[in-house]
């Protein structure tokens, strides 16, 4: 099991110091989409200098023209890069192929997909590398949480891992990891403690221990 820290709401240098703090205990760094919006893709440069061992996520949230986008991201420096389990099958089946030529990797978003099983079935047969469970910032406000969608994706899911994102911090940690994910994604949980060395390291150990 994996942790990607989510990093939506700083500008370049706010992102590197961060992850300067908890550099130890993630295995991905993913430059949110607000950071995408702010700074372009020059923020996945940077962070992917800053720190070469870490594998970075762009967030683009591909919606069309996947190839182009994969393909400049990749060339940022980006590991792995989103598309919405929304978009088209051509877009996403255009971002796996330019994917593979890079030796990068797409994770789907789920966010806002009606029918998650059916959905999930399809884009696993894409050949994408990960499917995401997601509850956005709206959805959290509300109270929503991603863990139930969890396990609808992973009793239909063959070939992709799977990951969770959404609201998740030390008080929710242990029933994200219960429910089985590849991938853990979390955010404020750790850049919102005010030791983020701590939060990260304690939410480490139990994605860990899994």
């Amino acid at each position: 099991m994996e942790l990607q820290l989510a990093l939506d709401l700083v500008d370049i240098p706010g992102a590197k110091e961060v992850v300067a703090e908890v550099a130890d205990y993630i295995d991905i760094v993913e430059i949110g989409t607000p950071v995408v919006i702010n700074e372009g893709l020059r923020a996945v440069k940077e962070v992917k200098e800053a720190f070469p061992s870490l594998t970075v996520l762009a967030d683009l949230k591909i919606m069309d023209a996947g190839g182009y986008e994969v393909m400049k991201a990749s060339e940022a420096g980006a590991s792995i890069v989103t598309v919405l389990g929304v978009s088209d099958d051509l877009t996403i089946s255009g971002a796996v192929e330019e994917a593979k030529k890079h030796g990068s990797k797409i994770l789907v978003d789920m966010i806002n997909v009606k029918d998650l099983a059916g959905r999930a079935k399809e884009v696993d047969a894409l050949g994408v590398d990960y499917i995401c469970v997601h509850s956005g910032y709206d959805h959290q406000a509300a109270g929503l949480n991603s863990f139930e969608d969890l396990k609808t994706i992973k009793s239909v899911v063959k070939n992709a891992k799977t990951a969770i994102a959404g609201g998740i911090k030390l008080s929710t940690i242990a029933e994200v990891v219960s429910a089985g994910p590849d991938l853990v994604i979390v955010g404020g949980g750790i850049t919102g403690a005010e030791d983020k060395k701590a939060a990260a390291a304690e939410i480490q150990k139990i994605v860990k221990q899994a």
